[in-house]
């Protein structure tokens, strides 16, 4: 897809969601212009990115290699961190709201 179209993350996204249906909630998780393909193990993992592999070449798309990260252990994604422990937020967005200051007027509300 052509980059810098103003609807290209919300177009592809949807091309996604049609791609890989089925898929989504058990092998990948699809927001905007990423997937991110995860697995409870190692084999689980590899599997999950056959799968996707497998219907992404049906659909004839390619992948960006210099765009794909394979085997990470730990990904940053949007305000959270995802990792074999699950998901969580991210450290920085919890010390953001933390450090949020007091309102101290009606307008500051």
């Amino acid at each position: 897809m052509r980059c810098r179209l103003c609807n290209a993350p919300a177009t592809f996204e949807r091309l996604m969601e049609t791609v890989l249906s089925g898929l989504a909630s058990e092998a990948c998780l699809v927001y905007l212009d990423d997937i991110i393909i995860v697995g409870r193990t190692f084999e689980e993992h590899l599997k999950n990115i056959c799968k996707v592999f497998q219907r992404l070449q049906k659909a004839n798309l390619i992948l960006s290699p210099k765009k794909c990260r394979f085997f990470q252990k730990e990904v940053s994604y949007l305000v959270d961190v995802i990792s074999v422990d699950g998901v969580k937020r991210g450290a920085d967005k919890i010390k953001a709201i933390v450090d949020w200051p007091l309102p101290e007027t009606v307008h500051d509300l």
